[in-house]
Order: structure tokens, then C-alpha cells, then sequence
């Protein structure tokens, strides 16, 4: 199978970075375009019954933040020998991982996992895991590369 279109969602963590680092292979081999896309969301209702909303200003200026970084990390791989575009997004990062594939004609997923378990998965949730059970396309989970236990 032939993939022309590889999203990478980053949040900026290794996950994030060791799945942008297999997509970037995978699109040489595929001859395909990246589109990296980060969500950027500021919690609207952290309490039920509790209007809290963010500033307009603070919104802005975290999604400035999130443009730059996603524009620099774009700019970082521009030489990998591979087309790559980014895509910022607003909302839950899941839901727009799934808009994201249709908008842009998405042929596979690469996405970083933390491999988060028990109590901090309960209470985080796992994007990865939501894109996995609802994405119309193939979803490849890639996990940060751990550096080796050093001989004691």
C-alpha cells in the first residue's frame, strides 16, 4: 500500500518527535507529503457550572506560541528531502486529528504515544488511543525512543 499524504500530530514531545522521525522515513520511501498539525486548546469549563473562559488576549498569544513552534519545526525538518506543511488546529486534539484527515486527504496516521497507563491514563485520556479506534485510515503508534540503561 502507497501512502501520498502522512499526518503527524505533535505536541512537541519525543513521542511526538520519534513519530515525525518514522513519518519523514516513510514519505521517502512513499514519495509523500507530511502535513504536521498541532492542536492548540485552552480548558473552557475545568468545573461544571463554572463559566471559566479564557481571555481573548491569552488565547491568542497561546495560539501565537503554538503557530511559532509548529512553524519552527516545520522550518527544522524543510531539508529532509520530503514536502512537509503544517496545519494548526483548535479544540480537542482527537477530534481534530479525525477533521484533519479528511481535510486534508490523509492516507495514514503517524502518531507518538507517552504509553501512559493506569491512574494518568484514566485521568489524561490517550489522543492516540481515540485516533486508533475512530480514524478512517491506518494508524501507526510510535513510542519515544528510551536511550539503553548505562552499565553500572
Amino acid at each position: 500500500m502507497r501512502y501520498s499524504r502522512i499526518l503527524v500530530p505533535t505536541d512537541f514531545s519525543p513521542a511526538a518527535n520519534a513519530a515525525l522521525d518514522c513519518a519523514l522515513d516513510l514519505a521517502r520511501e512513499f514519495k509523500a507529503t507530511i502535513v504536521l498539525m498541532h492542536v492548540s486548546s485552552v480548558a473552557s469549563d475545568a468545573y461544571a457550572g463554572i463559566a471559566n473562559r479564557a481571555s481573548t488576549d491569552y488565547t491568542a498569544a497561546l495560539e501565537q506560541v503554538a503557530r511559532d513552534a509548529l512553524n519552527g519545526l516545520v522550518a527544522a525538518h524543510a531539508k529532509a528531502g520530503v514536502p512537509i506543511a503544517g496545519a494548526l488546529y483548535s479544540g480537542r486534539a482527537w477530534e481534530q486529528v479525525l477533521q484533519a484527515i479528511e481535510q486534508h486527504a490523509i492516507g495514514l496516521v503517524v502518531i507518538g504515544t507517552h504509553g501512559r497507563s493506569g491512574i494518568a491514563h484514566a485521568l489524561l485520556g490517550s489522543v492516540a488511543e481515540k485516533v486508533v479506534r475512530l480514524s478512517p485510515v491506518p494508524v501507526l503508534t510510535v513510542h519515544p525512543r528510551s536511550e539503553a540503561p548505562s552499565p553500572t
